[in-house]
């Protein structure tokens, strides 16, 4: 089987999908391994380091013969237009958002496979690549937020004086928001955390933070990690819980995600204003819409005194490590569903099932299909 990488062309992406390690891992296993020149010099990886670890690098139309094309962003209308009738794909999908997408693909009879779509389950964890860059997302909000930030983190006691430590407040205790947790507390800040799962409270305190608790957070339901439905009750208490405490905050980390709907709005933009001038939102459900109310995608920008980092893909600002950690997460899942002989038949295993978005012309995955079908017009 020949396995094929191309060069991203989403707008700030400079991930890839397979790292030169990768590829010497899957070439002992036998797979042919073809990569676009230039795929990842903004990962610092060289075409020579994949020549060196076994894979032929090509130009498009030699890696669009590939029986799998493995990629990090949606494919688009363009690429799978090039991509052999009957072959596969494997890359983050968001199906249930792009039904043009799942149309293109079923035209042309191609597997599709959903990176986003992995089961949360433990035998799935190393093909988990939503937490594996909410890991480095969470690090480098923090760092982000430092950076525009004009105080430092820590308590220092010096013969001038005493600086106080910084306050932060993060919505969202998933993996990203443990993350930056553990990272504003390892640089010295007293950190709050607000998250509608109770259960997090736990990981929150072992952590160092405190966990700011809602009334009725028992009731939100959870679906594979994810809020799956938010009561406007309940966002109210939250808002009215957090309106004291993002007055005195100094870091505003938001990372609350609805999966198959638009980010709930966290933050206000009476909240905004309510906030100290030189305070810093770093806002990271912004491709989602964002959990801030004037936060606006892909730009920092100052309102109310206040900057607002809308960074999109912030795994993409650690393009080495995010690069590393999602192409042991992509190949681990490849190797799961295929073979040197190609896709292995069983499709109703629970990995396999969950993550298999097309095939054989149909769109075949319960989650999608449901979404799509509550919202006509997108279908």
């Amino acid at each position: 089987m020949k396995i094929g990488v191309i060069k991203e062309t989403k707008e700030f992406e400079k991930r890839v999908a397979l790292s030169p390690d990768v590829v010497k891992l899957l070439k002992k296993k036998e797979f042919e391994v073809i990569i676009e020149s230039g795929a990842g010099e903004g990962s610092y990886f060289s075409d020579q380091d994949f020549r060196d670890a076994g894979a032929e690098v090509s130009d498009l139309s030699g890696v669009f013969s590939s029986d799998v094309i493995l990629k990090v962003n949606i494919p688009s209308l363009e690429e799978i237009a090039q991509m052999k009738q009957g072959s596969a794909c494997i890359s983050y999908m968001y199906a249930y958002q792009h039904p043009e997408i799942i149309e293109a693909l079923n035209k042309k009879s191609i597997s599709s496979f959903s990176m986003d779509a992995v089961p949360r389950i433990s035998r799935a964890q190393k093909m988990d690549a939503l937490s594996s860059q909410a890991n480095l997302a969470g690090y480098k909000s923090v760092i982000l937020g430092a950076n525009y930030l004009g105080k430092i983190f820590p308590l220092m006691m010096t013969a001038s004086g005493t600086i106080t430590p910084a306050k932060v407040l993060i919505f969202g205790a998933g993996v990203a928001g443990l993350q930056a947790v553990a990272t504003a507390k390892r640089l010295g800040a007293i950190v709050e955390v607000s998250d509608v799962r109770p259960e997090t409270k736990e990981q929150v305190e072992s952590l160092g933070g405190r966990f700011l608790t809602v009334e009725g957070a028992e009731a939100v339901k959870i679906e594979g990690g994810y809020a799956k439905e938010v009561s406007a009750e309940f966002l109210e208490k939250q808002q009215k819980l957090i309106q004291d405490k993002i007055k005195d905050a100094d870091l505003v980390i938001t990372t609350a995600l609805v999966m198959g709907r638009k980010s709930p709005i966290l933050v206000t933009e009476e909240m905004v204003k309510s906030m100290k001038t030189g305070s810093v939102i770093v806002d990271m459900a912004v491709e989602s819409g964002g959990n801030c109310a004037i936060s606006e995608k892909d730009k920092t920008v100052v309102k109310y005194g206040v900057t607002l980092v809308g960074e999109s893909n912030l795994p993409s600002l650690l393009p080495v490590n995010a690069s590393q950690l999602y192409a042991t997460n992509i190949s681990t899942l490849f190797l799961h569903l295929f073979n040197s002989f190609g896709l292995i038949p069983n499709l109703e295993e629970e990995i396999t099932k969950g993550v298999l978005i097309t095939h054989e012309g149909q769109l075949v995955h319960e989650f999608t299909k449901n979404i799509l079908n509550s919202h006509p017009k997108n279908s």
